[in-house]
């Protein structure tokens, strides 16, 4: 990876007078990204609050060639356009040697729900790619309403507290990272702001591998998830050092844990701060927040014994 000195002179891939939050992590994961690009960048971006934030027309902060998809077509778009470029590539009407990186993001609506079709179709057919997924937890932009990617107990306005509904969402959120390892492409990896040179170093990874890579970060949303826009970086690591976001890649099949807390914090660290888990310290909800650290520790469990065994599997 390049020096960090060197990487900061590297001009923003998002320029400054967007419209994003204060504390919104979106930003920071596109300008992160695209420090790590040494080839120009192309990029495709679903309908969402990184879309309609950053190119209210007339206006773009986009640095780059830039593209708006419809909500479910991200990826669909971004391999079409990576298709058309390998077609006058080969047709010698673009240079054999003109190398350029194809990046779609999505936030978790248009890539865990909606757009998780045109996503695995892309993946499957090996378009030379990256998806990245900022993961917020919700449809932030339409109104905080639930999605796959909502944790468990999370208050939304589709999923609100009241007299009948007290624990929140019911169901647990979708290990997206899990399903795209099981597509069975070059690279996966999740990663977290709070872990900035894990993160670009992901990011330099997925560019330079070839065939389609998925980058899935987590992205505090302070309006979502009921925080203050300053306590962005910290919610991110709590989100890492609780084990909720473990970071972690898969790499050619290789599962590797890239951090193992050596003093796991307890979840309730990451949930106390955000409105959204507020009432689950309400009394009455101890076995649910009971039930939510069990599920955490199942789960970094199961992540611990796939890394365990892929490291066994390589060493034979």
């Amino acid at each position: 990876m390049a020096k960090l000195k060197d990487l900061t002179h590297k001009e923003d891939t998002l320029g400054s007078g967007h419209r994003l939050c204060p504390g919104c992590g979106a930003s920071i994961i596109v300008n992160q990204l695209g420090r790590m690009s040494e080839a120009p960048m192309v990029v495709g971006c679903a309908t969402g609050c990184l879309e309609v934030a950053t190119t209210i027309y007339p206006y773009t902060a986009w640095n780059v060639p830039f593209i708006h998809s419809a909500f479910e077509n991200s990826a669909a778009t971004v391999s079409g356009m990576e298709a058309a470029y390998e077609a006058l590539k080969s047709k010698g009407k673009i240079p054999a040697d003109d190398k350029r990186n194809f990046v779609a993001f999505g936030g978790d609506g248009g890539t865990y729900d909606i757009g998780f079709q045109s996503l695995s179709g892309a993946m499957e057919r090996g378009h030379n790619m990256t998806y990245v997924c900022y993961d917020n937890g919700a449809y932030m932009n339409t109104g905080m309403q639930r999605s796959s990617a909502t944790p468990y107990g999370a208050a939304t306005s589709t999923t609100p507290i009241g007299t009948h509904a007290t624990a929140g969402k019911e169901e647990y959120r979708k290990d997206l990272t899990a399903v795209m390892a099981a597509h069975n492409i070059p690279y996966v990896a999740q990663a977290s702001l709070s872990n900035w040179k894990d993160l670009m170093r992901k990011a330099e990874k997925a560019f330079t591998t070839p065939g389609p890579a998925f980058l899935n970060i987590l992205s505090p949303c302070p309006r979502g998830w009921r925080t203050e826009p300053g306590d962005s970086i910290e919610l991110s690591r709590l989100a890492v050092s609780t084990c909720y976001w473990p970071i972690f890649e898969v790499d050619n099949g290789e599962w590797k844990v890239n951090h193992r807390p050596k003093n796991k914090v307890p979840v309730t660290e990451f949930l106390k701060p955000q409105g959204r888990f507020k009432h689950l310290f309400a009394k009455g909800n101890e076995k649910v927040l009971a039930h939510v650290q069990e599920k955490i520790d199942h789960d970094w469990d199961q992540l611990l014994w796939k890394a365990d065994f892929s490291k066994d599997r390589t060493a034979e």
